[in-house]
């Protein structure tokens, strides 16, 4: 997801992509871009093109049906790939009232139930935040190669996490009282859960906080009698989002338009 977050900051402080007349689009007061066409962050061999529209008025009940075509957000800016030579990016979504967890997946819940403490909120910017954003992003670059970040930038943690068209839960896992992790997610009436974004301290990594928020997000999609959680792109290939269809079973979005069964 890294890339597409800094490609999505990036065309907002540059306005480098190409621009849709608005008189060309159903709704008028919306706009449209594509991204310029660049080297893919999640495989080098690709090339990479985003297609974004600015939808301040978004609706719970429009996402909802972009969600299920393909469509992710962040702030008001929906997104989804459009490249021109690579259909790898798959939408995702898990069968939560079907869901059986791994071996590694119930250790992870023996590890950190009763121990990482789940705080649902709205989402908030604070120092702290900041901070832990910050680390996070210089260990992800340091350790798996993604693109340096811009540190101390309220402005596009603001545009990315806050500036929310529709209601936006802010999940914050704490450790012993301290802030260890903290994400963003959509909750979709008769839809599901949908995954926006995770930060977690790299200090505590051994916890697999990842995982843990995974598994918070299904069990919380169980409690709302939701059928089910979508968690962005999967990419085989890609060992940052692989992990994705290790919960199951699970769905892909094909390019057809259509949900399949993927891992079962």
């Amino acid at each position: 997801m890294i890339g597409l977050l800094t490609t999505l900051n990036c065309k907002r402080r540059s306005g480098l992509a190409s621009f849709s007349s608005s008189k060309d689009l159903a709704l008028p007061h919306r706009s449209q871009f594509y991204s310029i066409q660049e080297s893919c962050s999640y495989l080098p061999t690709q090339s990479s093109r985003l297609e974004y529209e600015e939808a301040p008025d978004l609706t719970a009940l429009e996402y909802a049906s972009r969600l299920q075509h393909g469509w992710r957000r962040f702030g008001a800016s929906l997104f989804r790939p459009q490249c021109l030579h690579c259909q790898a990016c798959q939408s995702l979504r898990v069968d939560v009232d079907r869901f059986q967890p791994n071996r590694s997946q119930r250790r992870n819940r023996t590890r950190n139930e009763g121990d990482v403490e789940l705080i649902i909120g709205e989402p908030k910017l604070t120092r702290e935040r900041l901070s832990l954003y910050d680390r996070y992003h210089r260990f992800q670059a340091s350790f798996k190669g993604w693109d340096e970040p811009i540190e101390g930038d309220p402005f596009s943690y603001h545009q990315s996490f806050l500036n929310n068209p529709i209601a936006t839960e802010e999940w914050c896992y704490q450790f012993d009282g301290k802030l260890v992790g903290f994400g963003f997610v959509d909750h979709l009436p008769g839809v599901g859960l949908s995954a926006i974004y995770l930060i977690h301290d790299p200090s505590y990594r051994d916890r697999g906080l990842g995982t843990w928020n995974v598994l918070r997000l299904i069990e919380e999609c169980q409690i709302r009698e939701l059928p089910h959680l979508y968690l962005g792109y999967f990419v085989s290939g890609c060992q940052s989002l692989e992990y994705k269809a290790s919960f199951i079973p699970n769905q892909v979005l094909r390019p057809d338009g259509v949900w399949a069964a993927f891992r079962q």
